[in-house]
C-alpha cells in the first residue's frame, strides 16, 4: 500500500535518520525525534489529501436531521442506537449521517457520543459520590476497565485520580 508521495521534507528526514551523527542516548533521542518529524510530515500529507475530498452538500433539512441525530445521541447516551438505526430515525442513510456529522460537528458520530459520555463522567466524578464503577454504569459503559481506559485517553489522568483531585 502506498504511503503517499515522498516530499523533499520526508526525503530529508530519512537521510537524517540514515546518517545519524550521534551515539548512545543522544542517538536514541535524535532518532526518536526524527521519526516523529517523519510521522508529522506524513500525517500532514494525508490530512491534505483527505481535506481535498469534496464535502457533501448539506441542505437545511439535512442540517436539521443531523441536529436531531445529535440530540438523540445525547438523550440516549447510555443506550445509543446503532449508526444504521440512528440514520433511519432521522431519515438519512448511514453514509450521509456519518459524513454529514463529520462535516457539521467536526467529528464522527461515535467520537461525539464518546466525548459526550466522558464529559458526563467528569461531571459525575466532580459532583457525586459514585464509585468509578457507578460512574461507568451511569454513562453507559458495561466495563469499568473500558471506561477507565477511555477516560485516561481523553483526560490523561485516571478517573480515580481525577475524582480525588476534585475532592481536595
Amino acid at each position: 500500500q502506498s504511503l503517499g508521495r515522498i516530499t523533499p521534507t520526508i526525503k530529508q528526514r530519512l537521510q537524517q535518520i540514515l546518517h545519524c551523527p550521534y551515539t548512545g542516548l543522544m542517538q536514541q533521542i535524535y532518532l526518536e525525534s526524527k521519526a516523529l518529524e517523519l510521522f508529522t510530515a506524513q500525517f500532514a500529507i494525508w490530512t491534505e489529501c483527505s481535506m481535498s475530498t469534496p464535502a457533501i452538500s448539506l441542505c437545511p433539512q439535512d442540517i436539521e436531521q443531523l441536529h436531531l441525530a445529535k440530540n438523540i445521541l445525547i438523550q440516549q447516551a447510555t443506550h445509543p442506537p446503532s449508526l444504521v438505526n440512528l440514520a433511519r430515525k432521522v431519515g438519512l442513510n448511514d453514509r450521509k449521517l456519518n459524513r454529514g456529522f463529520r462535516q457539521l460537528f467536526g467529528t464522527t458520530v461515535f467520537d461525539y457520543l464518546q466525548n459526550h459520555r466522558l464529559q458526563q463522567a467528569r461531571d459525575l466524578l466532580s459532583n457525586s459520590r459514585l464509585t468509578i464503577a457507578g460512574v461507568a454504569g451511569a454513562i453507559g459503559y458495561k466495563s469499568p476497565e473500558a471506561f477507565s481506559t477511555a477516560f485516561r485517553r481523553k483526560f490523561a489522568v485516571s478517573p480515580k485520580t481525577y475524582q480525588l483531585s476534585q475532592r481536595s
